[in-house]
C-alpha cells in the first residue's frame, strides 16, 4: 500500500529556547557532530509541551522545570533527507544541565548566533534559520 503524501505536509518539532545569562541559546551535539535545538518530532495526539517534555527526558535525561504555553518562534526549512520540517520553539527551563549522554545528545553548550555561524557546517539548516531569527529579536 503506498500513498501520497500531499505537497504542504510537514514534519512539526518542538524545541526547547534554554538560554544563560548572556542570552545565548542551548544546544545539543548529535552523535553525527551536528548541533541541534533540543527537542524533536511531536507526536500525534501530543500536546507541544507534553512532547517537549518526553523529547528533554529521551534524548537528555533532562526535565523541564518550565514550558512556554506558546512558541517564540515557528518557522520552516528543510532538512538534510530533504524533508520539509517546522519548528516550534518554546521558552523552556530546566531544573539542571546534568544530562545523561545519547546517540541525540553527546554534548551541550550555550551559543551565540555568531557562534553559529562561525562554525555552520556543523550545524542543522533548522539551527541556522534560528540563529538567524534569534539575532534580529
Amino acid at each position: 500500500m503506498s500513498f501520497q503524501i500531499p505537497d504542504c505536509f510537514y514534519r512539526v518539532s518542538v524545541k526547547a529556547l534554554v538560554v544563560d545569562a548572556s542570552q545565548r541559546f542551548l544546544l545539543v551535539r548529535e552523535e553525527n557532530g551536528l548541533w541541534e535545538l533540543p527537542g524533536g518530532g511531536l507526536d500525534f495526539g501530543e500536546s507541544p509541551q507534553e512532547g517537549l517534555r518526553r523529547e528533554l527526558k529521551e534524548e537528555m535525561a533532562l526535565e523541564a522545570k518550565y514550558i512556554s504555553d506558546h512558541p517564540h518562534y515557528f518557522f520552516s526549512v528543510i532538512n538534510p533527507k530533504g524533508q520539509y520540517i517546522v519548528n516550534a520553539v518554546y521558552p523552556t527551563s530546566l531544573f539542571h544541565l546534568e544530562f545523561k549522554p545519547s546517540p541525540e545528545c553527546q554534548e551541550i553548550r550555550f551559543f551565540s548566533p555568531s557562534e553559529v555561524f562561525e562554525i555552520k557546517e556543523w550545524m542543522y539548516p533548522n539551527v541556522l534559520e534560528f540563529a538567524r531569527l534569534y539575532k534580529i529579536h
